[in-house]
């Protein structure tokens, strides 16, 4: 059994599945700071210093403070119950980004096999052995000299 899951495991499509998936999950670590620290900064500069991290909508208060809340943490430590727009929005970009970049991605990867040359084609005729003249492959019999191939 050991030997059988060491077999799996060294399959060349495990391997490479394996390292997509770390590699994947550090470029979305890059992508979350890249929305984080990076896109979304300016972004609310330009529309009068809002912070999309702090965009919340309070339904219910919390048991340990009264709203108003000044910050989507303050809520969470009074215990209030929200609907964290601003969190939304900038999963959703970080979303479109790693999409955009898969897409690239996938284009470049069709460019290259586009650059490949085909494979040629399986062989349609072949000789007879008799006569040498070209006959279709899964002839059992010469259509030029009769001969059983």
């Amino acid at each position: 059994m050991l030997k059988a899951f060491k077999e799996f495991a060294m399959r060349g499509n495990v391997v490479d599945l394996a390292v997509g998936v770390i590699i994947g999950a550090a470029f979305g670590k890059i992508v979350d700071s890249l929305v984080k620290d990076v896109i979304m900064p300016p972004i609310g500069l330009l529309l009068g210093n809002v912070d999309f991290s702090n965009i919340f909508l309070v339904l219910k208060e919390g048991s340990k403070h009264a709203a108003p809340y000044e910050t989507l943490k303050a809520a969470q430590d009074a215990g209030a119950v929200t609907i964290n727009i601003g969190l939304f929005l900038n999963v959703v970009i970080s979303f479109l980004i790693v999409a955009f970049a898969v897409f690239m991605l996938l284009r470049v990867l069709e460019r290259l096999k586009r650059n490949e040359p085909a494979p040629p084609p399986a062989p349609s005729t072949k000789p007879c052995p008799y006569c040498r003249v070209d006959m279709h492959i899964d002839a059992t019999r010469c259509p030029h000299c009769t001969s059983t191939v």
